[in-house]
């Protein structure tokens, strides 16, 4: 999720009429507080924490008032608050102060484009307010539904009267759940979660559904989701600075998507393709240090500069530079793999030799081109190498560099480093690694000693 909680979540239901409760930002006067309690009888103090940040409530992070001064000082606690999940730390930067909607019943309400069913999926429970993880199977349904005509009422209908909902909210549930449809569709959305939806009786006889948590994840390549004005800094918030620098280049030429994987890892992969990405970032594990899709044919330019910021932020560390694709339909090999040599030449002249490991794995349109002119690059720089044909299984590559990368991390990169002269970077733990370092797997063997005659 990449937007979380009513502050924007109100503004962005609005587009299409969805009822959403009251909310104030952090720059709510006292005043502003008081009319807000005096309207609801009591409001929710929640943080604001910038992408999908989940489990607040069980963490004690949102605070309740009925009273301004229980208000202010909750404010005061949750402001500048904390939240670890999964080993993730994230910061809260202001509250919102959300008016109280009394209600019986809580819906859970999601939509998503579902790989298991290669359509929009929504997902919808009648037993909301709880994590979607913990509710029990026959709580809980997922209906795939055609994109061409959308989420229609009789779609949500059904998976009400099959879960068993009570039958007071199903007509209201039917005639504004098909409304959110309109803003994940026309707004360039990946998913839309609504929990709770609370069943509000402010209409006398009917109950109304009113939005009080929102979450929503973009697809920032899609051009619709500038429709919403929504302020850059929603995007930015815990991102490292090489995915900031990289995704500033992204466009639908070549949309250089990337993720961090592992700060730590020693295998630099510039990946080619969905496929290439899944492998090679699953068999890598934490031996990768980023995963990467860089397919699209990017121009040279651009594939220069990607390659040029993952080396600046991960060649010191890498002890295997790995490309890999599987064979290009338009990609031009040529121009990409000219932009990775051009780029880790400009590195070495910048930064002096380095001791690592090149492996090759990919096909395409002006492959032996593109070949050759890494090649040539790679002995002007002595970096040892290793290519695989185009019609190499790429699970064996990806094999291979797991070799590479264990005989560097036992004496490999110290013997390279010394071939190259890079005494300076060696410490007397690593030579002496070199010299008495026990290679047991015989891959692992045969790569060192490829590596070895490589560097002369």
């Amino acid at each position: 999720m990449q937007l979380t909680g009513m502050l924007f979540g109100a503004k962005l239901l609005k587009q299409t009429g969805f009822p959403a409760s009251e909310v104030l930002g952090p720059e709510a006067s006292e005043q502003d507080i008081k009319e807000l309690i005096d309207r609801h009888g009591e409001i929710f103090i929640k943080p604001v924490f910038k992408g999908g940040v989940g489990k607040k409530g069980k963490s004690g992070l949102i605070g309740r008032a009925k009273d301004v001064k229980t208000a202010l000082r909750e404010k005061e606690r949750l402001y500048f608050a904390k939240h670890s999940v999964n080993d993730i730390v994230s910061k809260s930067n202001g509250v919102t102060f959300e008016g109280g909607v009394p209600a019986q019943h809580e819906v859970y309400f999601s939509l998503t484009d579902s790989t298991r069913y290669r359509a929009p999926t929504m997902t919808i429970s009648h037993c909301g307010g709880m994590d979607i993880e913990e509710l029990p199977r026959d709580k809980i349904v997922e209906v795939p539904f055609d994109p061409l005509t959308g989420l229609k009422s009789f779609v949500v209908a059904h998976a009400l009267s099959d879960l068993g909902a009570p039958k007071e909210i199903i007509s209201p549930l039917v005639q504004y759940l098909p409304k959110l449809w309109d803003l994940y569709h026309h707004y360039g959305m990946t998913t839309l979660e609504l929990n709770p939806i609370r069943m509000s009786a402010a209409k006398p006889g009917a109950l109304v559904p009113v939005a009080c948590d929102f979450k929503c994840g973009f697809d920032r390549d899609d051009p619709r989701v500038a429709r919403l004005e929504l302020p850059e800094t929603l995007f930015t918030d815990d991102v490292p600075d090489f995915e900031q620098e990289i995704n500033q280049l992204r466009t639908y030429q070549g949309q250089s998507d990337v993720y961090v994987t592992n700060s730590k890892g020693t295998v630099l992969a510039l990946t080619f393709g969905g496929g290439a990405n899944s492998l090679v970032t699953e068999a890598l594990g934490d031996a990768g240090i980023i995963s990467s899709d860089f397919g699209g044919n990017p121009p040279f330019e651009k594939m220069r500069e990607v390659a040029r910021i993952c080396f600046k932020h991960w060649l010191p560390q890498t002890n295997v530079l790995f490309v890999i694709g599987g064979k290009a339909n338009n990609t031009d090999i040529f121009v990409t793999f000219r932009a990775i040599a051009e780029a880790l030449r400009e590195y070495v002249n910048a930064h002096g030799p380095q001791p690592i490991y090149v492996v090759i794995g990919r096909g395409g349109p002006n492959l032996v081109r593109g070949l050759v002119a890494f090649r040539d690059v790679l002995e002007a720089l002595r970096v040892p190498y290793h290519i695989f044909a185009h019609d190499s299984a790429m699970s064996s590559v990806v094999d291979y560099v797991r070799g590479v990368d264990r005989w560097m991390k036992a004496g490999g990169r110290a013997a390279i480093a010394e071939g190259l002269g890079l005494l300076s970077v060696m410490s007397a733990n690593d030579k002496a690694v070199v010299q008495n370092s026990l290679i047991t797997d015989a891959d692992d063997a045969s790569a060192g000693e490829a590596v070895l005659r490589a560097v002369g």
